[in-house]
């Protein structure tokens, strides 16, 4: 079966959540299991979005699983009480990343799978990255749409 990881921002737009949203029923619809950080805003629209089509959701929690707030309906949850630091599991569990929208830990989730290589890094309505000089940095695949996203992160 094949993972991808949604990452975005816990606080975010409405269209964000509508994206995150439809990237997840997508993504169930495909049969693909969706990883992700098993918080509020895009983590627990993508989860919602999953769900409905009957998917499979990991949630990969950065705290010991007891922090109050709002949490993802998740199928399975994967504590690890690493902070940040879990973005790298995240990522590296999955066989295709999508960010949608953009927050600090959304940009750290886009390096990490770039610099991992070898699986599609799709940017949804998110980071531009650009090197010194101004232009685009090689790597990232920049969508405007669910649809194109989930067709980037799963070709074929």
């Amino acid at each position: 079966m094949v993972q991808v990881a949604v990452c975005g921002p816990a606080t975010a737009s409405q269209a964000e959540l509508a994206h995150a949203r439809r990237v997840g029923e997508l993504l169930a619809e495909r049969g693909a299991t969706v990883l992700c950080g098993g918080g509020g805003g895009v983590m627990s629209a993508v989860a919602a979005g999953a769900r409905a089509r009957a998917g499979l959701v990991i949630g990969v929690r950065p705290d010991d699983g007891t922090a109050p707030g709002p949490a993802a309906e998740v199928s399975a949850t994967v504590v690890t009480n690493m902070g940040q630091a879990r973005n790298a599991i995240l990522v590296w569990s999955a066989d295709a990343v999508i960010a949608v929208g953009g927050s600090w830990g959304t940009l750290s989730e886009v390096a990490l799978g770039l610099r991992r290589g070898g699986i599609p890094v799709v940017v949804l309505d998110g980071w531009r990255i650009v090197g010194a000089d101004g232009a685009p940095v090689a790597g990232p695949l920049y969508v405007s749409t669910p649809e194109e996203a989930v067709s980037a992160a799963l070709p074929g």
